[in-house]
């Protein structure tokens, strides 16, 4: 059965027949920092952009699966959660111009008239060829939400382990008064997750109370969170000129090199306030008024100076790698000169990245060993909250919020 968490710990990039799926991005067109959430019977719309490296273009097709809370597809039939058919043509595609790395751009946008939605709750969108429906070449997750519920709610570092130490705590306070006459104790479920990484996804299925249409979710173990630190961030806007936190750039072997600042271990230095963008990465070019289509594809040099690490591995981690972890953003130790070296061919725009550690045999990567945990941290929190009726065949999402630490 496909998992919506473990698609996103999987990653979105993947080799295939067809060539390199890379540089993936789910993105709201009203707000670049809003999550991929559509709103039903609003303007709201999304957009699925991907490159596939190249110079041939490939007939793609792809169809939507309706999820649980819990990330397996949900019992409803497609009739229930889509229009039409279930299937639509990508035939939104561009040759990218005048760049040394050839590739062609696809571009999906959601809701739209060949495949209305029908239902709230958590999607899958899977792209595959015209020729091969059971070859999935990309898999992406986005969210429609009935926006039914007002979320209230804090992130705060006066947390049940401590006070202004290396925790955050979420207290949140949910109005279901538009949802009637409702069991909160067993019919709602409560999910939060931590600048979209998909390992910190947390799910409460059961209130500290409940007074009337008011149900609150306060000193909730699952509700605490690693502080972690701010994102590191760099620039490659312009190819053959240094950007933010990029030492030299050079032209070898038909494609343009950037070696960024060296990094160190943050753990024990003082917090640093930076206004990052919790982890996303947004594709741009200085001269250009369509970079999706004029970026061009750039060697990216990461050098990390920490001891090299017994029992685990160090990668690099932000919405640019899709949060996996595989030898594409793996940290290799050289001996030579005592550092962690990456190279990443990365489209160029602005960057946000942290380090983390994944111990041998671990299902989960921690910032912490690397980043340090800093209470003040700016962490955003996607907070969903879903309806699980009795009898029902699917969760069906009935409002969401962002919740940032300040």
């Amino acid at each position: 059965m496909r998992n919506w968490i473990g698609i996103l710990l999987a990653g979105a990039a993947v080799m295939n027949m067809y060539g390199e799926v890379t540089s993936v991005q789910v993105r709201n067109l009203d707000d670049f920092m809003s999550p991929p959430i559509l709103r039903m019977d609003s303007q709201d719309r999304i957009a699925i952009n991907f490159d596939i490296l190249g110079d041939q273009h490939e007939y793609l097709r792809y169809r939507i699966i309706h999820c649980n809370a819990d990330g397996q597809p949900s019992r409803l039939m497609e009739s229930e959660f889509v229009g039409g058919f279930n299937e639509g043509m990508i035939d939104d595609y561009a040759y990218s111009a005048n760049t040394y790395i050839h590739y062609v751009n696809y571009n999906i946008e959601l809701p739209n008239p060949e495949m209305p939605i029908l239902a709230s709750g958590d999607y899958l969108l899977e792209v595959y060829p015209e020729t091969d429906p059971d070859d999935v070449i990309l898999t992406v997750p986005f969210s429609v939400t009935e926006n039914k519920v007002f979320v209230d709610g804090i992130a705060t570092s006066r947390t049940d382990r401590g006070y202004n130490s290396e925790y955050q705590q979420l207290n949140l306070q949910i109005d279901a008064t538009s949802l009637g006459r409702i069991n909160p104790y067993q019919d709602l479920i409560v999910t939060v997750m931590q600048n979209n990484r998909p390992e910190t996804l947390r799910r409460v299925e059961h209130p500290m109370r409940v007074e009337g249409s008011k149900v609150d979710y306060e000193h909730i173990q699952d509700l605490i969170f690693e502080a972690g630190n701010e994102y590191r961030r760099f620039e490659t806007v312009r190819a053959d000129y240094p950007g933010m936190r990029v030492d030299s750039v050079k032209f070898i072997d038909d494609m343009w090199h950037a070696w960024l600042v060296p990094d160190q271990s943050r753990v024990e230095s003082n917090y640093i306030y930076d206004s990052t963008q919790h982890g996303r990465f947004m594709i741009d070019e200085y001269n250009s008024s369509d970079p999706d289509l004029a970026a061009d594809y750039i060697m990216v040099h990461f050098t990390l100076d920490a001891p090299q690490l017994s029992g685990g591995a160090i990668y690099l981690d932000g919405d640019f790698t899709s949060h996996r972890f595989d030898d594409f953003n793996l940290m290799r130790y050289d001996w030579r000169d005592g550092l962690y070296h990456a190279e990443l061919p990365l489209k160029q725009g602005s960057y946000n990245y942290q380090y983390v550690v994944v111990p041998e045999g671990a299902p989960s990567s921690y910032p912490s060993p690397i980043e340090g945990n800093k209470y003040e941290t700016r962490n955003e929190y996607l907070v969903r909250v879903y309806l699980r009726e009795p009898g029902s065949r699917g969760d069906r999402l009935v409002g969401h919020a962002v919740i940032n630490f300040n």
